[in-house]
């Protein structure tokens, strides 16, 4: 990692981020320190579980709109989107598109009390074409 570090993007699993959210922290720290953009992103599934959700994407954004609003970093420039599709995928996607440095994002589900990589955490790091930073969960 250089200190060339221009763009920074933190993807969150919103139905984790009540039980940590760690990787966004450090996310907002390191787009201080770098003075770097951050790109916080969630992705909407294909298809919900919940069949009170019938705009998935609309649901996920005002959910990712709540979460910033409730956790601001008022000194970094920040950009919100809301993906559709396999979670693992889409980070490295749109990783790939907006040419991010780092992807700084959590390890598992917060709930999981062993020290496993994540399948998406995994799949993110075998793919991903800039580096990676796991951030393990509290």
């Amino acid at each position: 990692m250089t200190s060339e570090t221009n763009l920074i993007l933190c993807p969150l699993n919103l139905r984790h981020s009540k039980l940590d959210y760690s990787a966004y922290e450090e996310a907002v720290a390191m787009a201080r320190r770098r003075s770097a953009k951050l790109i916080v992103a969630t992705m909407a599934p294909e298809m919900e579980r919940n069949l009170n959700i019938h705009d998935s994407e609309a649901y996920w954004g005002k959910e990712l709109r709540k979460f910033v609003a409730d956790h601001p970093a008022p000194d970094v420039d920040m950009e919100i989107i809301v993906r559709k599709g396999a979670v693992h995928r889409q980070i490295v996607k749109l990783a790939d598109e907006r040419k991010v440095d780092i992807i700084v994002m959590e390890s598992a589900n917060p709930k999981v009390k062993d020290y496993l990589l994540g399948t998406v955490a995994s799949h993110v790091v075998a793919h991903a074409s800039c580096s990676v930073y796991v951030v393990r969960s509290a």
